[in-house]
């Protein structure tokens, strides 16, 4: 494990030698992506307003390319996400803001301890949003070539959220990848589906209202069903076939009724779930840990946990916050 780690450090300072070298052709990017921003409905105004400051940032390229999904096993990257401290922090949280917390999951039909979980997971109930340069993280990787086109995307909607008034640009920071405020929106899902729940006439997502409205609307809006479960973590025989084992986030492959697997999962009788329920299978640490053990650990998915996938598609991250939210249940 520690080799492949040295490996990949090496890789980083390599590639980023080389991004450091050429850093002298972002200001040549720069320009060029003022002509594609004005061509979107963003004025030289809001541009020169909002991008004079920009730079490039080395770290955020150090940061794209070793993120913790990438090397940590499941069992500890759940249990740091969904860690006792971590429980205690959000009960007391909750208590401290239990009538906003229970208005709006009762007004969007969400459940509370999902909110909680997110928020957890995300920005440990937000102490910890990010102190990057939104505007300058988005320019970097947008000039980075590995996500340029989605990141590229990103920054003009969010020149577009600031020429409409909707987003303050003075108060742009969050994390290395452009996300913003307690629950780390992306510039198109702030479009999409952040609210102005205090009707102030903008929308501040380090604001406990905003925030929580905003997560709760994207919520309710992907479909999230309070009455299902999200996973169940299993035992696997090694007769099952490797093509009904999901490695990867991307997309849920081979779901069939869970009746189907029964005879690849070892003490199926003793599952407390309907039977009937479409699922799949997912061994998150295959493609990840080095040495990893094919078939374990393994889980079953369902579609609430395939909903979790759109707001961050890690596999890991799934769970852990279906794992702190049913925390939450039997307690809250």
């Amino acid at each position: 494990m520690k080799s492949i780690r040295y490996t990949i450090t090496f890789l980083i300072i390599l590639f980023c030698t080389n991004v450091y070298s050429s850093d002298h052709s972002f200001s040549t990017w720069l320009k060029s992506f003022k002509k594609i921003a004005l061509k979107n409905n963003i004025s030289e105004k809001t541009f020169n307003m909002a991008m004079t400051n920009v730079k490039f940032l080395p770290k955020v390229i150090e940061y794209d390319r070793f993120q913790p999904e990438f090397y940590e096993d499941t069992i500890t990257y759940i249990s740091k996400r969904s860690s006792k401290k971590k429980f205690k922090m959000g009960i007391n949280f909750y208590l401290e803001n239990e009538f906003l917390i229970n208005s709006v999951a009762s007004e969007f039909s969400v459940d509370k301890e999902l909110l909680l979980a997110l928020m957890a997971i995300e920005t440990n109930y937000g102490a910890y949003v990010g102190k990057m340069d939104i505007l300058s993280s988005l320019a970097t990787l947008s000039f980075d070539k590995r996500r340029s086109d989605f990141f590229t995307n990103e920054l003009i909607t969010i020149l577009q959220l600031i020429e409409k008034g909707i987003i303050d640009h003075k108060i742009l920071y969050g994390s290395w990848a452009g996300a913003f405020g307690n629950f780390q929106f992306m510039p198109t899902t702030i479009e999409k589906y952040a609210i102005d729940y205090n009707s102030n006439n903008i929308i501040e997502l380090h604001n406990l209202e905003d925030s929580f409205a905003s997560a709760a609307n994207y919520i309710n809006k992907m479909g999230w069903n309070k009455n299902k479960p999200c996973f169940v973590k299993i035992k696997l025989s090694d007769k099952i076939p490797t093509k009904y084992l999901n490695t990867s986030a991307r997309k849920i492959k081979n779901k069939k009724k869970l009746n189907f697997f029964k005879k690849y999962i070892i003490n199926f009788e003793n599952l407390n779930i309907d039977k009937n329920l479409r699922t799949a299978i997912i061994t998150p640490d295959k493609e990840i840990v080095e040495n990893a053990n094919k078939l374990s650990p393994a889980y079953l998915v369902f579609s609430n946990y395939e909903l979790i996938l759109k707001w961050n598609r890690s596999l890991r991250f799934a769970l852990a916050v279906c794992t702190l939210k049913d925390k939450f249940k039997n307690e809250l």
